[in-house]
């Protein structure tokens, strides 16, 4: 991709042996930084900081943000982009709600991000742990607004879904990962208008929800892809969106197939933008959670503006 986010797909794929500096994180040494992980592991809770291997993971633990993963560190999935450990699970813990709740109270959260691996041997696919973990935050730290990033709970969607949005999260993020050309590679256990309609389902179900979803580019997806992506995105009703630049975790994975420029991403920013989204964060170093709580916050004040707005035009 150039920097005039050109719709054409790179020739060959050339990989830098280094990241570009724009990437480059630094180590994470601070004390805050050693609490946070010294609480993780108190309270035996897994992260997708530590188990994804989120670049920013220093930045969020160092300000004592972390993004909790519920029911366990293994997946029964095999995705090509994920480095979260891939097998039979153990059985569910009773214990994790509470623990969660327990964490969010001692970091002081104001907002917390919830996340999974995917459960398909469960008959709900994991969705009652997540409506615990909701009912248990809101009964021990009732001012933390919750976002939840959910699996796609395929072949369990209209039961585990309805659930989940019953229990009334601020917060409903299902990401769609990348375009659907490459499904096939990059997500093979995954369908994408099945997780488009989750989407969709879900601000059906509950429109005061806000609803997330998120890709990665430097996958080989073109420009004009990922504006078709967006479209859909918009068209399921989805409020926010965040693109970042997917970085290959080990040598088994799927391949970076470009280092995609800040000025591109400012350029689909400014696409996504247009599109109607009400809050959009593309930048290479974007994940999910990566900054989540000022995003809603944001999000928040906007709306509140606009009832006040609404109000005043009708008085």
């Amino acid at each position: 991709m150039s920097d005039t986010a050109s719709d054409a797909a790179p020739a060959t794929a050339i990989i830098r042996a280094r990241k570009p500096d724009w990437l480059r994180v630094r180590a994470p040494t601070s004390v805050a930084f050693a609490e946070t992980r010294a609480l993780m592991r108190r309270l035996k809770l897994n992260t997708v900081c530590e188990e994804a291997a989120c670049p920013n993971i220093g930045e969020c633990w160092s300000q004592k943000h972390a993004t909790v993963m519920i029911l366990g560190d293994t997946c029964t999935r095999a995705c090509a982009f994920c480095n979260v450990k891939t097998g039979m699970p153990g059985p569910v813990d009773l214990t994790e709600p509470g623990h969660v709740a327990e964490a969010a109270a001692a970091l002081g959260l104001e907002h917390i991000v919830i996340t999974s691996v995917d459960r398909d041997d469960l008959p709900d696919g994991g969705a009652s742990q997540f409506v615990k973990v909701i009912e248990e935050l809101r009964r021990q730290t009732p001012g933390t607004t919750i976002e939840i990033l959910t699996p796609d709970f395929r072949n369990k969607q209209q039961r585990a879904v309805e659930m989940i949005v019953a229990a009334g999260p601020d917060v409903y993020n299902h990401n769609l990962e990348t375009v659907p050309r490459l499904y096939p590679t990059i997500r093979p256990g995954a369908r994408y208008y099945h997780s488009l309609r989750l989407l969709d389902q879900v601000k059906r179900l509950s429109p005061q929800i806000f609803t997330k979803s998120g890709v990665m580019v430097g996958l080989g997806e073109t420009a004009q892809e990922l504006h078709q992506v967006w479209d859909d995105m918009r068209s399921a009703g989805v409020d926010f969106l965040t693109v970042g630049q997917y970085l290959q975790p080990t040598p088994r994975h799927a391949k970076v197939m470009e280092f995609v420029t800040p000025a591109t991403f400012a350029a689909y920013g400014s696409v996504a933008r247009s599109k109607g989204f009400l809050q959009v964060a593309a930048s290479p170093l974007t994940r999910s959670s990566y900054h989540a709580g000022a995003d809603f916050a944001e999000m928040q004040a906007k709306r509140r503006a606009a009832a006040e707005a609404g109000a005043g035009s009708r008085a």
